[in-house]
């Protein structure tokens, strides 16, 4: 199909096109609202990601992304040093705080172990856990990983390593999610809400 646009705009909508959500058409759509409305959004949108891509850094204590090193969450005095929540992504950090679920500080794995994709403990940033655990402060490790096979897996390896050093190493709980019906939930979930009831 030949183009309509000249190459810039078309690259503009390929480098759209590869944001995780939006595919050829909706990368268009984004493209089109982003130069009617020049002034608005594609100035401002420019301007705000020249100085993400020149200021934004990763976390060297817990591997959140954030304009300082250490991050905003690590230099928050009123976040509770004695339990360390563990996340695969920084996308899992920023969900656990919209919902306002923890107090704790956090640490981010960089992934999970994955054999068939070659993900390794190496892989992973465990030597930086590790060494938070040992210097002494922190009392409880949540281990706040997804519920997949590779999830699972990580969090064991997890809790195999951190045993020599005592402290509580707890993980979300699975099950029914709120506001949840039982007719539409896989035996999966069922069964793990089962097995970890809780006293009313």
């Amino acid at each position: 199909m030949a183009s309509v646009t000249g190459p810039e705009i078309e690259r503009l909508i390929q480098l759209l096109a590869r944001v995780p959500g939006l595919g050829p058409r909706s990368a268009r759509r984004a493209a089109l609202q982003l130069i009617k409305k020049r002034e608005q959004l594609l100035g401002p949108l420019a301007e705000a990601m020249r100085v993400a891509n020149e200021r934004i850094l990763t976390c060297t204590t817990c591997g959140n992304v954030d304009t300082s090193d250490p991050c905003t969450l690590c230099r928050d005095e009123r976040r509770d040093p004695t339990t360390l929540v563990v996340v695969e992504d920084v996308a899992d950090l920023w969900a656990l705080e919209r919902a306002n679920a923890t107090t704790g500080q956090y640490h981010v794995l960089g992934g999970v172990l994955s054999p068939l994709d070659g993900v390794g403990p190496k892989d992973l940033s465990l030597d930086r856990l590790i060494a938070r655990v040992a210097e002494g402060e922190i009392r409880e490790v949540i281990l706040a990983l997804n519920a997949t096979v590779d999830g699972q897996t990580t969090a064991h390896y997890v809790t195999e390593l951190l045993a020599p050093h005592g402290v509580k190493v707890s993980r979300l709980a699975h099950g029914v999610p709120v506001g949840g019906e039982l007719d539409y939930l896989d035996e999966g979930t069922l069964a793990a809400a089962m097995r970890q009831r809780t006293a009313m």
